[in-house]
């Protein structure tokens, strides 16, 4: 029979025997069974769920587990927050599914949504309901942009991440994801993002200035350049799956003059970024910048019930009727759930707490900067990273990440990994979590970390 924690005081990392418990094991190999081999987080984090509430959840044995995970992002105020589960539970007995028509859930949604925006962008904005992932809201991005410019090719960046669709997966930096795949999306360029760390054009952080972002001037602006004006430039603030990297501020900063001088939209995926992942509300507003187009998704309900929204600036409002449609964009639940997130963000200052923790965080952490398997560790606001590396060619150190990973599961903490071979160590919680859970999931990180270390 699964144990339930039952009381918050029940609410502690605790793992008894190996994982995966036998109850957990008997739930994994139906899977394996019966599901596509495709699936992903249960290879490497082998637990089945029973159940979670804030900051843990429990797997069928009992054991319970400080999720810094949170479903990839998408459980901004932890899981089953009561207000939002009320709020959603209501709207079930009024109206579930509701197309593209107004509806009161709908309304108040995006009346808060577009509350979040700053006040100069939200007078100009427009939004799209697209359905239901953050891989359909990219492609309507996408969609979107050609229709108003009338041109085809795109520009992305390397390392970054945008879906699993065919379009969004053409926008991805991962060559391992796209090879399986013949004749994709073409007209995309890829040019390097200011992963300073490891620069993509081989200066050293000393001496780089950004000078990734020069070739993407040089080369946009060269009538010899090779590249057609294209209908759009995407970029993360913050690449999530590409490893916990900020981007430099100068190299937005220039991206976003260069769009704006050759009128190139700018559309920035906040898919991860977003709904107050860094501290903001969304990660441009760090930059100074305002993009042209948004691309959100995975945090809008605060409790991840699906919902996927583009907001554009009202110029390039040139679809037609039906352009991008989607049978699920009319989520009123989640949409109910999403104007109780922003009600309880503003209530709670839940951007503050993230901004604090985010200092405690890196504060936390500092002290990794001197171990010698430790490339770099980065982030903004509740988003983390820790890279790995073997000191003596400076590789990733995927391997050395996998088993911290597993070891910090072992002693209750789940998190996520990313980056180049799996190599960075990433930490995601709620962004509600407390001062205490923090610490204690450092310290089970430094530990496992400790515990893991390769011989030299």
């Amino acid at each position: 029979m699964t144990h339930t924690p039952t009381t918050k005081q029940a609410l502690a990392p605790r793992v008894e025997g190996a994982l995966p418990g036998p109850r957990s094991a008997e739930y994994l190999e139906h899977q394996r069974q019966w599901e596509s081999s495709a699936r992903a987080y249960p290879r490497h984090l082998p637990i089945a769920i029973a159940g979670a509430a804030g900051s843990y959840l429990w797997d069928m044995d009992g054991n319970v587990f400080l999720d810094f995970l949170t479903g990839a992002g998408v459980l901004s105020l932890g899981h089953n927050h009561p207000e939002l589960v009320r709020a959603a539970a209501e709207q079930l007995h009024v109206l579930t599914h509701g197309l593209d028509f107004p509806t009161p859930a709908k309304r108040d949604f995006v009346d808060a949504q577009l509350s979040m925006l700053p006040p100069g962008l939200r007078a100009r904005t427009r939004m799209h309901f697209c359905g239901p992932g953050g891989a359909n809201a990219v492609d309507a991005a996408i969609k979107l942009c050609k229709t108003a410019t009338g041109r085809g090719d795109l520009v992305s960046f390397q390392g970054g991440f945008h879906g699993s669709s065919h379009a969004a997966m053409a926008l991805t930096g991962l060559v391992a994801q796209k090879r399986p795949i013949a004749n994709g999306v073409p007209g995309v360029h890829f040019f390097p993002y200011s992963y300073c760390t490891r620069c993509p054009v081989g200066l050293s952080p000393d001496t780089c200035e950004t000078n990734c972002v020069g070739l993407l001037e040089r080369s946009l602006r060269d009538p010899n350049g090779g590249i057609p004006l294209p209908a759009a430039v995407i970029l993360e603030m913050v690449q999530g799956e590409g490893g916990i990297i900020p981007a430099d501020r100068d190299f937005v900063r220039r991206v976003r003059a260069l769009t704006a001088e050759l009128d190139i939209p700018l559309i920035v995926d906040e898919v991860q970024t977003g709904c107050g992942r860094t501290g903001t509300w969304f990660a441009f507003e760090h930059y100074d910048i305002e993009p042209d187009v948004i691309v959100a998704s995975k945090a809008l309900s605060g409790m991840g019930l699906p919902v996927a929204v583009i907001f554009y600036d009202q110029r390039l409002d040139g679809w037609a009727p039906g352009a991008h449609s989607g049978t699920f964009r009319g989520n009123q639940a989640a949409f109910a759930a999403g104007a109780a997130a922003v009600h309880v963000v503003r209530r709670d200052d839940v951007l503050g707490n993230v901004r604090q923790r985010g200092r405690q965080v890196a504060k936390r952490l500092g002290v990794l900067h001197d171990h010698v398997w430790v490339r770099e560790v980065r982030g903004l606001g509740l988003m983390w990273g820790i890279e790995l590396a073997d000191p003596r060619d400076g590789r990733p150190a995927g391997g050395y990440a996998r088993a911290v990973q597993a070891d910090a599961l072992r002693h209750g903490l789940i998190v996520e990994l990313g980056g180049r071979d799996d190599s960075v160590i990433r930490l995601m919680p709620p962004l509600t979590v407390t001062a205490e859970e923090v610490e204690l999931a450092c310290g089970i990180l430094f530990d496992a970390i400790d515990r893991c270390r390769p011989l030299q």
